[in-house]
């Protein structure tokens, strides 16, 4: 068994960050990363149009800024070259290819005893670390169970397969989810001249860049609640009556409904104009079965598609290996309170709260801190 002070399971941006913090404090550690590369999500598996949806200030690592010359927003190609600089700059201890099957803590020797399958040998390896860290988020693309699906004669993918609408000119392709995710490949989607419709089962917020980032100023001077109530008159001004586009208003704030719910507002980029202009339709209802290439829905009605696409996210997988981590996470992999971020015998998690890079970073700084009051 190689021993190392700390094991971070997962090269996300929230594993980084905790390697930085880490290495501030000159505290040895790895990081064991099931992919072949940093960041996997961000590499493999994003759209070519994706963009931080918030401003570069408040999506930076810990303790390297974005270079002066990003713009604003940043687009997915900038942000990879930031975190390979940020890999190089805090020459970061990875070994890819190491997929975690097993980690349970050992009362005897005081440590986490990691077993992690060695992709590239096939062989599975040892490691024990007086601390954990799980840093390794929402890793397995979800679809779920729709009868008749199968049956289906067109194209099926997850989002994380979805790169451009090239390929789907003039088809009619229907979007599973209407997150971020799925009103962004709709836009992009008809963009490429493809005619997409949109599955909004449940009412959305729809807040702008200017609105985030001007709620966020506030968010200094007033109280959450006030923000939030401004934000939703504002979004009423600025979006009108969405509801005869089949997108009612929600009852709950913004904020609230991430809290509750870690439903995420959807940051419009464009998409609200394409529903307005009818490029874009929207389909407030459930599939209750397909039938080869017709999506039969809930109400009744029936429509032809030539491709689905499912924008419905991510499970976790983290109770599937992680064993005495349940006053940490729960069977879901989530937190067990909101800004829980250390367990028992050295456990701790980042990144997992669903609280965006600002809050991974600052858990990636508590974790530090915390593992360096504790070590002689």
């Amino acid at each position: 068994m190689q021993k190392e002070k700390v094991i971070i399971v997962g090269a996300g941006t929230s594993g980084m960050a905790t390697a930085a913090c880490l290495t501030k404090q000159s505290i040895p550690y790895i990081i064991l990363e099931r992919e072949d590369c940093l960041a996997s999500l961000w590499q493999k598996y994003t759209y070519d149009r994706l963009h931080l949806h918030l401003g570069k200030k408040v999506c930076e690592l810990p303790f390297f800024p974005f270079p002066k010359s990003y713009p604003n927003y940043v687009p997915r190609k900038l942000f990879l070259e930031y975190l390979e600089s940020y890999e190089k700059h805090f020459d970061m201890k990875i070994l890819y290819q190491h997929c975690v099957v097993l980690a349970e803590y050992d009362e005897g020797e005081e440590l986490w005893r990691v077993k992690a399958e060695n992709r590239s040998t096939g062989e599975v390896e040892e490691y024990g670390g007086r601390f954990l860290v799980v840093a390794s988020g929402e890793d397995k693309p979800h679809v779920p169970r729709v009868e008749g699906l199968e049956s289906f004669r067109g194209k099926v993918i997850h989002s994380t397969l979805y790169k451009n609408g090239k390929e789907y000119r003039d088809e009619h392709v229907l979007v599973v989810g209407s997150g971020n995710s799925g009103m962004e490949i709709a836009l992009d989607l008809a963009n490429f001249g493809a005619k997409p419709s949109i599955i909004a089962r449940t009412p959305v917020h729809f807040l702008s860049r200017d609105m985030m980032y001007y709620g966020s100023l506030l968010m200094k001077y007033l109280s959450p609640k006030v923000v939030e109530n401004l934000l939703v008159i504002v979004s009423k001004i600025v979006y009108g009556d969405l509801s005869k586009y089949g997108l009612p208003f929600p009852s709950e704030g913004p904020f609230t409904s991430k809290r509750k719910y870690g439903k995420f507002p959807v940051i419009d980029v464009g998409t609200i104009k394409k529903i307005k202009s009818g490029e874009i339709q929207v389909l407030p209802i459930e599939i209750e079965i397909i039938r080869g290439n017709e999506v039969l829905f809930r109400d009744g009605k029936s429509l032809p598609f030539d491709s689905i696409i499912f924008c419905t996210g991510f499970k976790r997988t983290t109770q599937k290996w992680l064993k005495g981590g349940d006053d940490l996470l729960n069977k879901d992999g989530f937190p067990s309170l909101p800004n829980q971020w250390k367990g028992k015998n050295g456990l701790y998690c980042v990144g997992m709260a669903r609280r965006g890079f600002f809050g991974a970073n600052l858990e990636a700084q508590n974790v530090a801190n915390d593992i360096a009051s504790i070590i002689p």
